[in-house]
């Protein structure tokens, strides 16, 4: 936990979210919840998001940060 508390825990709303990863809102929930009409979309190594009130969601940006640069790696490696 220590090691984590040292990486931003700035939180990202899904706007901005949106704009980091260029995926548009109907993906990104597609990636956190298995649909049978779109099963490709679901990604379990997606970041859950945090509830930040009664209404609003938010997700870790380190989290945000570190699934991309394994999509970036993943990419790149060729898998």
């Amino acid at each position: 936990m220590a090691a984590q508390i040292k990486k931003s825990l700035a939180i990202l709303r899904r706007k901005q979210v949106e704009a980091r990863l260029g995926l548009s809102r109907s993906t990104i929930y597609g990636k956190m919840k298995l649909n049978p009409k779109r099963p490709h979309e679901y990604d379990p190594t997606f970041p859950k998001p945090i509830r930040v009130g009664l209404k609003a969601v938010g997700w870790v940006e380190h989290e945000i940060d570190e699934w991309l640069a394994a999509q970036i790696k993943k990419s790149r490696s060729g898998q």
